[in-house]
């Protein structure tokens, strides 16, 4: 026994650092202060005034390069969690090196509504509901109410802070929970963020942001730019395996055709290669700026085969193509029904007669996290057997085993409520959202029920 409790001894150091190597990563130049680097100024704030997340106190800081001028509005770095990687350092020197563009950052702590008495109770810690979760709240949060505060500031010197309104300007990044809450604001609102540091992201399933490397795959891309870092050594806890995660999201990434630039590590869940890795990032992110970030070309075959280079959506005076809320199969043996209140659509066969037979849960549909359902309305069908269906995320298209294979979201943020093909050659799909009609020419024709049944390929199963 004793010799065992010796080799105990001996062992449990040699375990613990096998499972927790010890960090130490290289120190970028930029992350250190130099003589004759002008310096910014960081400001604290305090915000407690939210309509999105009421009730919600929290502090916020701003820096401000030395080299800004009010007279042009500033690219924009949102980070969430307050100050992390020496990041006004680091923010001096690469302005200064022109390295990157005059950007002011706004470091935004999480929410939490205080207890009324403290002695007696805790907070709430709002931290995991604001980031952790799917939707637009945190990204209107952001655009909505912190930017617009931000802006009523001023430096010591009397200036005032002018912030740019383009998408193409502002970046966002946190770490852990903050990271897929940047990741998140980028997803909801392309337009107002493409550029996403992500470190040590928590895309596991807190709140169902392991969903993401599905949707990645299946919505039609959206111009982000995004840097990535994790460690072997990140968490494997009951939501999930951080690095396992982290690698599924740049797989998914990839496949979807995205501007992605990762550094994987040894590390644990903690900010150290993050924050020797910042200067880096932000070089990549700001890369050829002011050029736009492009939106990649998805390896996704249903998209490839439906879109056309060039075509977008865009806002018709067109009057909406009669919609329905059931369709026929190409071949009219089928007819399909969405379930508003489920996340269903439903198929039964035709027989003799006009007779449904057979009916049955089918297509499977995806629902937002701002929702209880799907809101499925309007269904068609084109002539190779896809189903689209309007629904709150965007029209999904299923294949014909009932199979959500592409996701193209709604050209504004809301639901699809109608959904037709129309046009001489009825190859332009309709969408009707927000009391708005858009259309798009697709490299498909819709299932029109007034031609002859045609019989489309045979599924892959």
């Amino acid at each position: 026994m004793k010799h065992l409790l010796l080799l105990f001894c001996f062992l449990t150091p040699i375990l613990t650092n096998a499972q927790a190597p010890e960090e130490n990563y290289p120190v970028d130049p930029a992350s250190e202060e130099h003589a004759g680097v002008p310096k910014g100024e960081v400001l604290k704030f305090v915000f407690d005034q939210s309509k999105i997340f009421p009730g919600t106190w929290r502090e916020y800081w701003v820096y401000v390069p030395a080299q800004y001028k009010p007279d042009t509005p500033a690219c924009v770095y949102v980070n969430q969690d307050g100050i992390q990687w020496k990041a006004p350092t680091v923010f001096d020197n690469l302005i200064h090196q022109k390295e990157m563009p005059v950007t002011i950052g706004v470091f935004v702590m999480h929410g939490r509504v205080k207890a009324a008495d403290p002695n007696a109770a805790n907070d709430r810690f709002n931290r995991s509901f604001e980031y952790d979760g799917l939707g637009d709240a945190y990204a209107r949060f952001i655009l909505e109410e912190i930017l617009p505060e931000v802006e009523k500031q001023k430096t010591s010197d009397g200036r005032a802070i002018r912030l740019s309104k383009n998408g193409n300007d502002r970046a966002i990044g946190g770490s852990s929970s903050g990271a897929v809450c940047a990741f998140t604001a980028a997803w909801e609102r392309p337009d107002a963020f493409s550029r996403v540091f992500s470190a040590i992201g928590t895309y596991v399933g807190l709140r169902g942001a392991d969903r993401y490397p599905t949707l990645l795959r299946k919505v039609e891309p959206k111009p982000i730019r995004i840097y990535m870092q994790d460690g072997a050594n990140d968490l494997n806890i009951y939501a999930g395996d951080w690095w396992m995660a982290n690698q599924t999201m740049l797989r998914a990434l990839t496949f979807a055709g995205y501007e992605v630039k990762h550094q994987w590590g040894e590390g644990g869940h903690n900010g150290k290669q993050g924050t020797s890795l910042f200067p880096e990032a932000m070089r990549y992110l700001w890369k050829g700026w002011p050029q736009p970030v492009k939106i990649g070309q998805s390896q996704n075959a249903f998209l490839s085969a439906l879109l056309m280079d060039g075509e977008e959506w865009k806002e018709t005076k067109d009057k909406m193509p009669a919609s329905a809320t059931t369709a026929l199969s190409p071949d009219h043996t089928l007819v399909y029904t969405a379930d508003p209140l489920s996340h269903w659509v439903y198929s039964a066969q035709i027989q003799s007669g006009g007779k449904q037979a057979y009916k049955q849960r089918f297509g499977w549909l995806h629902v937002p996290d701002t929702e209880d359902n799907t809101g499925a309305g309007n269904i068609i069908c084109d002539r190779e057997g896809r189903i689209y269906v309007a629904t709150n995320m965007g029209v999904q298209i299923l294949d014909q085993t009932g199979r959500v294979n592409a996701i193209l979201p709604s050209p504004v943020a809301g639901a699809v409520t109608k959904i037709a093909f129309g046009g001489a050659g009825f190859d332009i799909l309709y969408i009707h959202t927000k009391g708005k009609t858009y259309s798009r020419k697709l490299k498909t024709r819709g299932a029109n029920q007034a031609e002859a049944p045609n019989k489309p390929d045979a599924p892959k199963l």
